[in-house]
């Protein structure tokens, strides 16, 4: 049904537990493609014995390439990206299928929504439900009582794990490697659709994950995504994510185009810094 993209970097326990659980709570078949970068943690051996599909990397290259590399492999009409620090619950595809198909038009971008043990300020997110780390993980607590955890269908679609129709993928080429090694690629890739046309951009509720949060980008020297984002947009990834995703806003629809735009807002900007 998909082509399920995972970047890995000598993170064996939590990608083995995250394909575990694509396998055996998946409704539908799937392509799962790993990239493997550097794998020296036994990641790469590990993948050749249970004959996963991957591409591989001898060193870290980070998210961008990596899923442009492993997304030549896809196979299907569907690009799934997922952290390898997650975990795919009952249904998580059976509710994305389910309102894809209502959906009418090939111009689309919807996430599921994550369960994170810690909070933060992302709406739409469902926080501050811990069921442990992978050394200690509650699987057994987290599906008892998952389908508790009440969420909303949501605006803004960004995040992983995240669907698209890999015609889009290719149309926009892809995850921009010039912001390497990933910051702010996330609400980048969005920003390309947009300018596409594409304006469906949504959350489902019922389709969740549990991301352990792992924090790889902690070993990485970050890029300044924040700003790249602005150089390359001439607007900043929070104006985008509030004004024009309105993101973790219920959900009401497809997208407008803000009635005061971009140039609006630079102005305001620059207004500010005077």
């Amino acid at each position: 049904m998909f082509s399920i993209l995972i970047p890995t970097w000598n993170n064996l326990t939590y990608l083995k537990t995250c394909v575990e659980s694509l396998k055996k709570n998946s409704t539908f078949s799937h392509q799962i493609i790993l990239h493997i970068n550097d794998g020296s943690d036994g990641s790469l051996q590990w993948a050749k014995d249970e004959a996963m599909e991957y591409t591989h990397s001898q060193q870290n290259i980070g998210i961008c390439k990596a899923l442009n590399y492993a997304s030549k492999l896809a196979k299907t009409d569907f690009i799934c990206y997922f952290n390898d620090d997650m975990y795919a619950l009952p249904g998580w595809d059976y509710f994305l299928v389910k309102d894809m198909e209502t959906i009418g038009h090939q111009n689309f971008f919807i996430s599921s929504t994550m369960i994170e043990p810690k909070e933060g300020k992302d709406a739409n997110i469902l926080q501050g439900l811990d069921f442990g780390d992978i050394k200690n993980f509650k699987e057994k607590s987290l599906m008892d009582s998952y389908k508790s955890f009440k969420m909303e269908d949501w605006n803004g679609a960004s995040w992983p794990p995240n669907l698209v129709p890999k015609a889009l993928w290719d149309m926009v080429g892809g995850y921009s490697e010039e912001f390497s090694p990933g910051m702010y690629s996330d609400p980048d890739f969005s920003m390309k659709l947009w300018q596409e046309g594409v304006r469906y951009f949504k959350g489902i509720g019922e389709s969740k994950v549990y991301h352990f949060m792992s924090k790889s980008t902690g070993k990485i020297v970050k890029n300044d995504g924040r700003k790249q984002f602005m150089q390359k947009w001439k607007l900043t990834s929070g104006y985008f994510y509030r004004t024009m995703l309105k993101m973790g806003g219920k959900w009401q629809g497809e997208l407008k185009t803000p009635s005061k735009g971009v140039t609006y807002w630079i102005s305001k900007l620059k207004a500010k810094k005077a």
